[in-house]
């Protein structure tokens, strides 16, 4: 079985995007996450939403509104959602056999907030070898104390243009340069 491709969109709930806690660009970015979404269905890949679930604490209660997927995304019936329960989507979770079972060693990632729970995973991947492509366009997150959010976002697509992988690989890359390299490798 040959090695496959499959797209992580991590918590792009309604609990994340409220008037209180608003995120840079999140039109711009649900419509890439969307586009992109359809680039892996087009090509047989796997698209795993991923939600945190806050169930016990209060927050993220899972089957609540704030739970619950942005309704501007496009989520299919073919779609693998899935549940988290702290920043890093492998803890706990039943991704890494959802993973082996596509036979999947390269990872693309979306989603929110940027500089929790999508940079907890891209470094937990990296230490388990998989071959990274984070959307340099398709995460977000909310203004910080010392940092604005575009800035955030900015400062994190940097640290993984330049981390050292292990045996996987890093790249960040546009919605545009991923079609770019979807058109060439199909």
């Amino acid at each position: 079985m040959k090695n496959s491709k499959a797209l992580l969109i991590i918590d792009m709930q309604k609990g994340s995007f409220t008037s209180k806690t608003p995120r840079f660009d999140t039109d711009g970015v649900v419509n890439r996450i969307n586009d992109l979404a359809k680039l892996f269905r087009q090509n047989d890949l796997p698209v795993i939403y991923i939600q945190h679930d806050g169930t016990g604490s209060g927050a993220f209660e899972k089957h609540t509104e704030e739970w619950e997927l942005l309704n501007s995304l496009q989520v299919e019936e073919t779609d693998i959602l899935l549940d988290k329960y702290v920043n890093d989507v492998f803890y706990k979770s039943k991704l890494q056999s959802i993973l082996a079972q596509f036979n999947v060693n390269q990872l693309f990632i979306a989603g929110c907030a940027t500089d929790f729970c999508v940079e907890s995973t891209v470094q937990s991947a990296l230490i388990k070898d998989y071959s990274i492509t984070v959307v340099s366009d398709g995460h977000t997150t909310g203004e910080r104390p010392h940092m604005t959010a575009e800035k955030v976002i900015e400062h994190y697509n940097w640290v993984w243009q330049n981390m050292i992988p292990t045996q996987g690989s890093i790249a960040v890359k546009s919605l545009e340069e991923i079609k770019n390299l979807f058109s060439t490798v199909f």
